[in-house]
């Protein structure tokens, strides 16, 4: 199922790409993903206001490298012309645009932002054609279904981001009101691809390379957004590869965790010193650590680390480990 996809000016070499992640998907974290098989990545949400109002200060967010390319930057806000500004001033820094109609946090909807769009389509409207107007780089949106269970808005507002101009739409198929409780309903995707001629991509319940293949056979979207999915399992792009390759992947290793953790830790030592990257790990390490005898404790141990040499020393515990694979999703791991 995986293949070639193409959104707007950008050719990307298969379809299944990284989420935008706020507060996750920094550089350190886009590059591990990237090795792993991601074909694109996106920064965390950049506030418009922030840019706008701050400049350099939020510009910060969007630090890559070569590596680091092809590279989706996602804008948050809730006026046109802010947004349309914003839109200048980044062109030069990615590969390709989105803006944020599904972000359900109050944080965000308070500002009128986020998936608070999705009450208002005629803004909808005027945002990605003044947008589309501003940047010629590729330009999406990413939306839920709707505000509040069963007003479902999704196709009308895809009808109106593809005759604004937009190249492609990403629909995590859940209302706002359900943040990210219950299941997300798979049909909307169905019904978005078949309503559209712009490629749509699903989120949404991502978890495992067999999530990862059944939407896209039942679904017909033209590809898939890993989100949460990817949170201490970078793996996953890989697998849903060999998966699609040869009808299995590949079990992680215990090994394999505790390598990942020390190799996150040093790219972001290098990025952003020993106290940042000691603090940003210790949540990582929540999630990678899991599925195997003593997780619990390596999780709870990490809390209190407080330099680089701790991290290490438990990373020499995690390989005392007996190494068994870790088969079981991380859903439903310890």
């Amino acid at each position: 199922m995986l293949k070639p996809l193409t959104i707007g000016s950008l050719a990307l070499a298969h379809n299944v790409v990284l989420a935008p992640l706020a507060g996750i998907t920094n550089l350190p974290f886009r590059l591990i993903c990237r090795q792993a098989g991601a074909s694109l990545a996106y920064t965390e949400m950049v506030s418009v206001n922030g840019l706008v109002r701050e400049g350099a200060k939020t510009l910060a967010l969007l630090k890559s490298s070569p590596e680091d390319r092809p590279l989706g930057i996602q804008l948050f806000g809730d006026k046109p012309y802010d947004l349309a500004e914003a839109a200048r001033m980044v062109e030069g820094y990615g590969d390709l645009l989105d803006i944020n109609m599904g972000c359900p946090v109050r944080k965000v909807v308070g500002t009128g932002a986020g998936s608070a769009l999705l009450q208002d389509p005629v803004k909808i409207a005027s945002i990605v054609r003044a947008v589309r107007a501003a940047t010629t780089l590729p330009l999406t949106i990413k939306i839920r279904s709707g505000w509040h269970c069963g007003d479902n808005v999704f196709q009308e507002v895809g009808r109106i981001a593809e005759a604004e101009g937009c190249d492609a739409i990403t629909l995590h198929p859940r209302s706002r009101s359900l943040m990210f409780s219950g299941q997300a309903d798979w049909t909307h995707l169905k019904e978005m691809k078949e309503a559209l001629s712009i490629p749509v991509l699903g989120s949404g319940d991502l978890f495992t390379p067999d999530d990862c293949h059944r939407m896209l056979l039942e679904t017909g979207c033209d590809g898939i957004m890993i989100a949460r999915g990817a949170l201490g399992n970078p793996w996953i792009f890989r697998q849903v590869r060999e998966l699609g390759q040869s009808g299995r992947f590949t079990p992680i290793t215990i090994f394999e965790r505790a390598d990942i953790i020390e190799k996150h830790l040093c790219m972001f030592a290098e990025e952003q010193g020993e106290a940042v990257a000691v603090r940003e790990i210790k949540k990582h390490i929540g999630w990678y650590a899991k599925g195997f005898a003593g997780a619990s404790e390596i999780r709870r141990a990490a809390n209190s680390a407080q330099s680089i040499q701790d991290i290490h020393r438990l990373t020499e515990r995690m390989r005392s480990v007996t190494d068994n694979p870790v088969c079981a999703p991380d859903r439903y791991a310890e």
